[in-house]
């Protein structure tokens, strides 16, 4: 499947505005003014078909449509970024059995089992010959189904440590050039097309926001801050280095009088560690940690329309939806509700 790339701004449920470009090619001898864009704003989005491993994304015409829109950055730093983020290959096989056609598929097998064994427990009962016991297995199966797809919609609008947070590397590096990135999937025909976002945002507001916000929680209400970052953590296995002395001890004392000619590799040792992806220090620090590791997961439902609507107080301007510190704030660190609005 061909590559397609965009540079336009995408609506979806009013919450983004066409782009502007803040720079354009510019002939030698000429001088063209253009708009800053705002936040929340689509420059560049690339596709590629997960359904194909050969695929991946374009980034050579991605860095060009980058250059077109006035951002710097060197390819190099980022492309090993994205590869090792999304393109290898068990991160593709989690988010093909994590896409949405891949929910609606089990949705239906779940519905045609669910009332087949429902049916079948009825028809062992005496009313279960009449048709109104069909009709309610059916209403049963239904309310169900509908149950578990609203658990996992619901479970599709949180942070997810496999994709959203893996990005968090290379938001790390474009968000200083005002620049922040999503995946989401989307289902073309029989294809499961990943989309990589790459949206407008300037974080210096939302830092002086956040950062003012953590120092008043460390004042206020410390141990519900360092709770609500406790449950940012990721397990990492780490392989288990033995000591040199003991291990060089313990092979001369296992080791066999004759040889045996049998070499046997033995699996090296590994443990789980629990990594805190914010860790303590200034509150600066930490709301720039935050910032980079919610960037994925807000980019992802700002394109597809997830985010609640804001009241007031954002740094989205022309926009209902929150702004990314208030996202975080609500999300991460258990803040009350006041300037959302429900869907």
């Amino acid at each position: 499947m061909a590559h397609k790339t965009q540079a336009c701004g995408i609506e979806k449920n009013g919450s983004l505005s066409p782009v502007l470009y803040s720079k354009s090619d510019l002939k030698e001898g000429s001088l063209q003014w253009v708009k800053e864009p705002l936040n929340g704003q689509v420059l560049v989005v690339l596709n590629m078909d997960n359904n194909c491993s050969a695929t991946s994304f374009d980034m050579e015409l991605c860095a060009e449509k980058l250059k077109s829109v006035g951002v710097q950055v060197a390819a190099d730093r980022w492309r090993r970024l994205i590869q090792d983020a999304v393109l290898k290959p068990e991160v593709r096989r989690y988010m093909f059995y994590n896409s949405r056609a891949f929910q609606i598929a089990i949705a239906v097998v779940f519905y045609m089992s669910l009332w087949t064994n429902i049916y079948s427990t009825v028809q062992l009962c005496s009313f279960g010959r009449y048709w109104e016991a069909s009709v309610l297995v059916t209403l049963a199966a239904v309310a169900v189904t509908v149950v578990v797809i609203l658990i996992m919609d619901r479970r599709q609008r949180k942070i997810n440590m496999n994709t959203d947070v893996r990005l968090a590397a290379v938001n790390e590096i474009f968000i200083k050039h005002g620049l922040i990135l999503g995946i989401t999937d989307a289902l073309n025909g029989a294809h499961n097309i990943l989309q990589l976002w790459f949206v407008h945002f300037s974080p210096e507001r939302c830092l002086q926001s956040l950062s003012a916000h953590i120092t008043d929680m460390q004042r206020t209400r410390e141990s519900g801050l360092r709770h609500s970052l406790d449950q940012l953590c990721v397990v990492m296995e780490e392989v288990v280095q033995p000591d040199p002395g003991r291990e060089e001890e313990a092979s001369s004392e296992e080791s066999p009088l004759l040889s045996s000619g049998v070499n046997l590799n033995k699996e090296p040792v590994t443990c789980n560690e629990l990594l805190h992806l914010v860790p303590e220090g200034p509150p600066e620090v930490m709301a720039q940690q935050l910032l980079v590791i919610f960037s994925g997961c807000y980019v992802r439902l700002l394109v597809t329309g997830q985010l609640p609507r804001a009241m007031a107080g954002g740094h989205m301007e022309h926009s209902s939806v929150p702004c990314l510190c208030q996202f975080i704030e609500i999300t991460a660190l258990n803040t009350h509700q006041s300037w959302f609005m429900g869907r």
